[in-house]
């Protein structure tokens, strides 16, 4: 018997985690600290700031999403964020299109020729390192391994975070009426993706970003239908706590 037949994996995310939208300025100052603490002071990326938050130029016109402890509701795990164009300027390119301008196939989408108010990338993908704790993950801001869809008896696993993570920005583009998402990541996270019902086109060849990265693009709708039968219940859950962080806003 598989880990999907035997797990409920809306319920498996529920006990363990919740997750947000960034929805004020309280909590998105929460996502630039875990960034921050990621990003700046433990993998070096970027330099460390004085007052603690990773900030750039993107988070403008960027909607972002705070995965947390269940157990321990105030303490962050991870975070992610969408970029969207910049309504001040929608022809600005997004971050991959900038660092992938020589190696894009364009035969295959060119993003420029798309309605830009209808793509976004995902993007600053952080968790942090009490919850990165396996061989291999200390230096990267978040990981998937073939491991973590174990489905034995003794010590099933479902890896919870990154997609989580990778949910909470569908779900976030599914609100913001974002037709495709677009990422520059580990050309090996296809496979993984396929486990879940989820299809990543590659776009463009590989560059050296943080190491080997491509870009890829996955359709919205495409994902929310295609997620396999026993994945569904982690989506709704994730949409659901999405949905109710803004209601709580208000």
């Amino acid at each position: 018997m598989s880990l999907f037949d035997r797990f409920n994996l809306g319920a498996g995310f529920s006990k363990y985690f919740q997750i947000e939208a960034a929805a004020d300025d309280t909590i998105r100052d929460e996502v630039y600290r875990v960034r921050h603490e990621v990003y700046c002071e433990e993998l070096k990326f970027e330099p460390e700031r004085p007052d603690r938050r990773e900030i750039d130029v993107y988070d403008a016109h960027s909607v972002h999403c705070l995965l947390r402890s269940a157990r321990d509701p105030f303490a962050p795990v991870g975070c992610t964020r969408l970029i969207l164009a910049d309504p001040e300027d929608l022809d600005a390119p997004l971050p991959f299109e900038a660092a992938c301008a020589h190696t894009l196939d364009r035969s295959l989408i060119d993003p420029a020729r798309l309605d830009r108010r209808r793509i976004a990338e995902v993007s600053r993908l952080a968790v942090r390192s009490a919850y990165r704790r396996r061989r291999g993950e200390r230096h990267v801001a978040v990981a998937l391994d073939e491991s973590d869809y174990n489905d034995s008896e003794d010590q099933p696993r479902f890896p919870y975070i990154p997609i989580g993570l990778y949910l909470g920005a569908v779900a976030l583009a599914a609100r913001n009426g974002v037709d495709t998402l677009f990422v520059l990541t580990e050309p090996r996270l296809a496979s993984h993706f396929g486990k879940l019902g989820v299809e990543i086109r590659q776009i463009g060849g590989p560059i050296e970003h943080r190491g080997t990265r491509v870009p890829s693009m996955m359709d919205v709708q495409s994902i929310i239908k295609g997620l396999r039968f026993m994945v569904k219940p982690i989506w709704r859950v994730v949409q659901g706590q999405i949905e109710n962080s803004y209601r709580h806003d208000r």
